[in-house]
């Protein structure tokens, strides 16, 4: 089957200078409610991949996110996003994007063509067979995404991709690949549009799903979540709270002295005051 870059195809909407703002905020939103159905459609190869990160980081292996762009941001977001909700190391989930930080706030647009810059980033990690590394690249032809996947398959470790074309290079350089065809972007070819909220979707699913799975959650509490801020810290209270059913004076001791949800409930419950 040939390879059909839908992401680049021409809007379905045309003449959108000459549109209102509520046209224009009305033509997008109902863009936008495309998104999770064609998520929906991917679930069986999100499941796929999830078990397989799931089973590497039971085994003391490791997560990677690599992408440029806008694809490679949302890598990082999500990777710094699971240190505070869950109390994991900054060690376990990795986000890399081409042009190293700096592309995280200013755009270096021709990082993303090198064939060789994206293994070596990894390299940089001690990237390993007890790992999973993940190319996130709306497009599917991103050099640098592609050539670290096809470097890590030789070096057996295992490969997945978020892309929102099927077919293309980078999943068929992907063991497990998840294809999100969400269709052309209401602005031709801004995939920060509909596929970067797509890529945004199934992140959310691939790091909770997999912490969920590894135990950092407790019915549907982040048990292990780091409280960093006085907000966090009264979320932690009212968890203790509700978990021991002790007043807010004593759940506020018990986190002052514990630090932690999970260990205060512990510790609590074990006799421990």
């Amino acid at each position: 089957m040939s390879f059909i870059k839908v992401t680049e195809q021409d809007s379905n909407y045309n003449h959108l200078e000459k549109m209102s703002v509520k046209e224009l905020i009305t033509n997008i939103n109902n863009e936008d409610k495309t998104v999770p159905l064609a998520v929906e459609k991917s679930l069986p190869q999100i499941e796929l991949l999830i078990e397989q990160i799931i089973l590497k980081l039971r085994n003391g292996g490791r997560l990677f996110y690599i992408g440029a762009g806008t694809s490679g941001r949302l890598g990082i977001l999500d990777a710094s996003e699971c240190p505070p909700t869950y109390g994991v190391s900054h060690k376990l989930v990795v986000g890399l994007i081409a042009g190293g930080d700096i592309a995280i706030r200013k755009s270096v647009e021709d990082a993303e063509d090198s064939i060789t810059q994206g293994w070596k980033d990894l390299q940089k990690h001690n990237i390993n067979e007890q790992d999973v590394v993940v190319g996130i690249a709306a497009s599917g032809t991103t050099p640098y995404v592609i050539s670290a996947l096809e470097t890590c398959n030789e070096n057996n470790i295992i490969t997945g991709c978020i892309t929102c074309n099927a077919n293309s290079p980078l999943s068929n350089a992907s063991k497990y690949p998840i294809e999100v065809t969400v269709g052309p972007e209401f602005v031709t070819g801004s995939s920060r549009m509909k596929a970067g909220t797509a890529q945004k979707l199934v992140l959310n699913m691939i790091t909770t799903t997999t912490m969920i799975q590894l135990g950092h959650v407790k019915g549907n509490k982040m048990v292990d979540m780091q409280l960093s801020n006085n907000k966090l810290v009264n979320r932690g209270v009212r968890m203790v709270m509700n978990e021991i059913n002790v007043s807010e004076e004593k759940a506020k001791k018990l986190i002052d002295k514990f630090g932690s949800v999970r260990v205060a409930v512990k510790n609590y419950t074990n006799g421990n005051q």
